[in-house]
């Protein structure tokens, strides 16, 4: 193939000029791959949507979207059981990840809760935030004398996953539980980020 100053170029014995035509002729066969052959859930990746997560699936759906996160994670956690005696339970291998997340460049945020009214949750909370700021990972308590039952996890500012579990191995494990996973839904989601900046700005971290 040679292409000369004016774009013309040979083909056989035969000189074809270059024009807008041609070019239309020649790339509309990929245009059509791309538009129609290509699986459609890679063009849709984006979609907004809204899962029920049932019972014993909400821990691979959190763990893989703790995983993925880029940018943010915020979680609001009623109660948040770290076993030491049991290294491969699902609510520890959660709680790393977190801590891994924070050490690849994603600001990590928890809000635990604690109350003087029910010292085996509190303790609970206790140990797993001690762990979690050892970990670089952000973490602050309700005030004592409010109960903060809410369950939330926000990724990316794009992802927010809310519902009844609480990351102890029971519920995680053999619980009948529900919660829904949220994404793609800008004013949905930045309602709850300012539901978790308005506790934030209320918890203590200590």
């Amino acid at each position: 193939m040679i292409f000369t100053k004016k774009h013309y170029w040979l083909n056989g014995c035969k000189e074809k000029k270059l024009t807008e035509k041609n070019i239309i002729q020649i790339f509309l066969p990929f245009l059509f791959i791309f538009f129609f052959l290509l699986p459609t859930s890679s063009l849709c990746e984006n979609t907004p949507k809204i899962k029920l997560i049932k019972d014993q699936e909400y821990f691979p759906v959190v763990n893989e979207a703790i995983k993925e996160a880029k940018r943010s994670i915020e979680v609001i956690a009623f109660e948040m059981g770290y076993y030491p005696e049991h290294p491969s339970s699902p609510s520890n291998i959660l709680i790393q990840n977190l801590i891994v997340a924070g050490k690849r460049g994603v600001d990590v945020r928890v809000i635990l809760e604690v109350s003087s009214w029910n010292p085996r949750v509190t303790e609970k909370n206790k140990l797993s935030g001690r762990i979690l700021c050892q970990g670089r990972v952000k973490v602050r308590y309700d005030l004592p004398f409010i109960t903060t039952h809410a369950k939330l996890i926000i990724i990316d500012s794009n992802i927010a996953i809310l519902g009844s579990n609480n990351w102890t191995y029971y519920s995680l494990t053999q619980n009948k539980e529900l919660s829904l996973l949220v994404e793609g839904y800008p004013d949905i989601i930045k309602e709850l980020e300012n539901y978790f900046d308005k506790l934030w700005e209320e918890s203590s971290p200590s």
